[in-house]
């Protein structure tokens, strides 16, 4: 069954870019957008959506739901979308850990007639908003899919999985666990390793007035750290364990860096570290 009706329950950065995608790619269907009264206006003005719906409304008519909210609402909201999700439609979310939200979906859609598939959009910018939203937002991305074990794949899901290469992107499955593992790793700990260094720069130099000396190197390793606790809080609840054992290798690493400061050995580590460098260049 072809999609023709798309719910997108939180239209900001990632949502309104969804909505922009598929009207590029050809979408001709109509796209409703669940958020607040702001939003829904803005994204009408940018063009992410079709029209503003009440959640009941918009899920009860669509054959596929986009839950484009942080990782906390999608937890708490998942239960009532179960409930008011059209039977055979297709529910998915763009949220940035799984197998908190994977075992939270298994539970709610137990006795529903509509079938989830967890979901992850490799893709972002620095902000928040539908005002950023972006239609080549997904263009070259990886799109992590988490899908239930076992699970055969219906149609409403095959053309999902379309319209994902048709706006740009690449599907790839992953287990929920490993999901968490690997972004604890690609994703997670580069911010906060961002995060830290800024806030080690800000202690460490005492005169504000020296930063006029910092080149690119810190702009470029503190970029990340313009991104807000509140982006990043339910990434860092629904995924401690992951981030912490990847800490740890990246602080056994920093250690070793500093041990190994004025030894020849050192440079294996910039010569290993140069490898990944060039192979995330050639991703």
């Amino acid at each position: 069954m072809p999609i023709e009706k798309v719910a997108i329950v939180g239209v900001g950065l990632i949502g309104g870019s969804f909505g922009l995608a598929l009207k590029k790619a050809g979408f001709v269907g109509e796209i409703i957008g669940v958020s607040r009264p702001t939003t829904i206006e803005a994204a009408l003005e940018h063009g992410a959506i079709d029209r503003g719906a009440p959640i009941k409304d918009a899920l009860g008519e669509s054959d596929l739901i986009f839950l484009a909210q942080p990782i906390l609402r999608i937890l708490e909201q998942l239960p009532e979308v179960a409930r008011l999700a059209r039977p055979g439609s297709l529910v998915t979310d763009a949220g940035s850990t799984k197998a908190a939200i994977v075992e939270r979906a298994a539970a709610a859609f137990q006795d529903s007639k509509a079938r989830f598939l967890g979901g992850h959009p490799m893709a972002g910018k620095e902000g928040r908003g539908v005002a950023i939203a972006d239609d080549d937002l997904f263009q070259g991305a990886v799109w992590a899919l988490t899908p239930q074990p076992g699970s055969s794949t219906c149609d409403v899901e095959s053309d999902f999985r379309r319209w994902i290469e048709r706006i740009g992107a690449s599907a790839l499955e992953l287990s929920p666990q490993e999901h968490d593992r690997v972004t604890a790793l690609t994703s997670h700990v580069p911010q906060l390793a961002s995060s830290a260094l800024a806030a080690a720069v800000a202690d460490g130099l005492g005169n504000q007035e020296h930063l006029r000396v910092a080149g690119g190197g810190l702009r470029d390793m503190t970029r990340l750290a313009g991104s807000s606790y509140e982006i990043w809080r339910g990434i860092l609840l629904t995924n401690p364990e992951n981030i912490r054992e990847a800490l740890d290798l990246y602080i056994a690493e920093i250690e070793a860096f500093r041990d190994q400061l004025t030894s020849p050995e050192l440079a294996e580590r910039f010569e290993s570290a140069q490898i990944l460098h060039k192979q995330t260049r050639n991703t």
